[in-house]
């Protein structure tokens, strides 16, 4: 066993707080009796504010992939015309389970590292539409990049008003603002392990009134991924099958550390270790591979340079108790990411940065000893305006 627990800096599962870890291991209670009504009450409520809707909220026992199913299976028919935007990795994704299951599915592809563009979205529906729905993704965890969601749900409604637009925000959702009601997003997914603080085993899908009238045509097979039945069990207190309740326990207590610091605090916390992520790593010599104007707020993503050995790095960071994360698919080998969402603070992005300092300096890169992390300490500050409000008052 590690002597001291490593500062997880993947883009999830994230590190759990204390009274989180705690929580899980509590004693089960009846799932059918009176005290789970009253947690899974408070989950479902609590998380509508982060959700931007005033609908009905989900809670499946399964991890993401199974809510992105859940999304899939509840709303189409075999043969139905689909447009998945895909970004990256998890996009490839998201198409691939509609395909799966019968739908017609017309990719539009954008490059790695790029945001899709509302303008080719669009586009792509007059040229090709209509569609029954689009699948798109709000964080791409594999690239480092955070798609526009309002403009691209404004593109699509703009072509066709009818087209079912189905989110998988499982790695931004509750650490950035999200409006799905005013957007007009009739479908969002999202995951305990991300920023809600807690082990994976849940999906949490909140459906628009457009979305619950879908469910009742579509004829994709479905049981255990029923939402209809998820939301009429939850109107009783209780969930159509046995719950993951030891998850249910962490989610309950993440949120209640997330009521208490406050959303917007949440969200600024969240925007200061991307900030300081993205300049510690540039500082390092580090190039980013996300299209600045559209760079995550819960993970960056950077290009490993050449003649960096990065086995050999990752190697002496994780001595260091840090531990990254290489790329995926086709940029393994290219890229590492640095995860910053959940219950992260800047001192642990500062941690990570000084310790791929430390590294690097030792693998003979030309680095000044400190000036990463002090570039890092100082964009965190600049972020939430500390600098701004000193010079205020000076």
């Amino acid at each position: 066993m590690d002597r001291f627990e490593p500062n997880l800096r993947i883009p999830g599962p994230t590190a759990l707080p204390p009274t989180v870890r705690e929580a899980g291991a509590r004693q089960m209670i009846n799932h059918r009796g009176p005290e789970f009504a009253a947690m899974l009450a408070r989950i479902t409520e609590g998380m509508k504010p982060y959700f931007g809707t005033t609908g009905d909220v989900a809670v499946l026992s399964c991890a993401g992939t199974g809510g992105l199913e859940a999304a899939v299976v509840n709303t189409l028919s075999p043969r139905d015309r689909v447009l998945g935007v895909s970004i990256g990795s998890f996009g490839d994704r998201f198409a691939k389970i509609a395909s799966v299951y019968g739908a017609d599915v017309v990719k539009l592809d954008v490059a790695w590292g790029q945001a899709a563009d509302p303008v080719a979205v669009r586009e792509a529906i007059e040229r090709q539409g209509p569609f029954r729905a689009a699948l798109l993704t709000h964080n791409e965890t594999s690239t480092g990049v955070m798609n526009p969601i309002p403009e691209l749900a404004a593109a699509i409604r703009e072509v066709n008003a009818d087209t079912l637009i189905l989110v998988d925000s499982v790695s931004a959702l509750g650490a950035v603002p999200f409006a799905m009601d005013e957007w007009g997003i009739d479908l969002v997914v999202t995951g305990s392990q991300k920023a809600w603080m807690a082990a994976p085993g849940l999906a949490m899908v909140a459906a628009s009134d457009r979305g619950w009238a879908a469910m009742e045509t579509a004829r994709m097979p479905r049981f255990y991924l029923d939402l209809r039945r998820h939301r009429d069990s939850h109107a009783e207190g209780q969930t159509p099958w046995t719950p993951a309740l030891a998850v249910l326990y962490q989610v309950d207590e993440g949120l209640r550390l997330m009521q208490a610091e406050g959303a917007d605090g949440v969200f600024a916390r969240h925007e200061a270790c991307a900030a300081a992520a993205r300049a510690g790593l540039a500082a390092l010599g580090f190039e980013l591979f996300a299209d600045p104007r559209f760079a995550s707020r819960t993970v960056t993503c950077v290009r490993i340079p050449e003649g960096v050995d990065w086995k050999s790095v990752n190697a002496g960071v994780r001595r260091r108790g840090v531990v990254l994360a290489g790329g995926q698919g086709k940029l393994t080998g290219k890229v590492f990411r640095l995860g910053h969402l959940g219950s992260v603070t800047v001192e642990e992005i500062l941690g990570a940065i000084g310790a791929l300092e430390s590294v690097l300096i030792e693998h003979g890169r030309d680095v000044e000893p400190g000036s990463a992390v002090g570039t890092a300490q100082a964009a965190a500050l600049e972020s939430l305006g500390v600098g701004r409000r000193a010079a205020a008052t000076a």
